[in-house]
């Protein structure tokens, strides 16, 4: 076994989370075009192949019971994941990673945070079922997701003003009947990319 591969198995989330400067820097250089949810999912596939060992498999759109057939669905907040790094051995699942991605381009603010919120929750569920530490990627090239203002107490006030995810978070909208609760709070810290584009990194254990 390679130095490399035995570092990437001790801590792949470590691994994966140090490599997204780099990518970052093919975006800020126009080496990669980023348009959509999709378009990241893409590149980023394609990116994290070539730095990981061929024994590693990266596959988009998974569906939480492929690798556990026994999972209840109806306890988690999505049902596929947006993009997946694992190993296989003999019919094993190992070494599994989960990244979820985030791009809005159609405001609804709001609605967005919280759907946040539920993709946070998606990748804390995801760790009882043997992942690794998890990662959120979000991207965002407008600035009501990173500006200053927001009524205290509100989504806004948390997510932009506090630049943190609380362990409650309400529904902002429509019946305000549904509630998102983390185990932990999580730091919110936007770094720039270039002109408006900005993103953030999260780890999920």
């Amino acid at each position: 076994m390679t130095k490399l591969k035995i570092l990437i198995e001790k801590n792949i989330s470590g691994y994966i989370y140090n490599l997204i400067p780099d990518f970052i820097e093919l975006i800020r250089n126009k080496q990669i075009e980023i348009y959509n949810e999709a378009s990241i999912q893409f590149e980023l596939a394609i990116f994290l192949r070539s730095k990981l060992p061929p024994s590693y498999k990266i596959q988009l759109e998974r569906n939480i019971t492929c690798f556990n057939k026994k999972i209840n669905k109806t306890n988690f907040e999505k049902k596929e994941i947006d993009l997946v790094i694992f190993t296989e051995d003999k019919g094993l699942f190992k070494n599994k990673l989960a990244i979820e991605l985030k791009y809005p381009i159609n405001g609804q603010y709001p609605e967005q945070m919280f759907s946040f919120a539920k993709d946070l929750k998606f990748l804390e569920q995801l760790t009882k079922e043997g992942y690794k530490e998890n990662l959120f990627i979000v991207f965002a090239d407008d600035p009501n997701f990173w500006g200053s203002e927001g009524k205290k107490g509100s989504i806004y006030y948390w997510f932009r003003k506090k630049k943190e995810f609380i362990t409650r978070i309400k529904k902002p909208t429509g019946k305000k009947d549904k509630v998102i609760c983390l185990k932990q709070n999580y730091k919110i810290d936007w770094k720039l990319i270039k002109n408006n584009l900005k993103y953030f990194v999260i780890k999920v254990k």
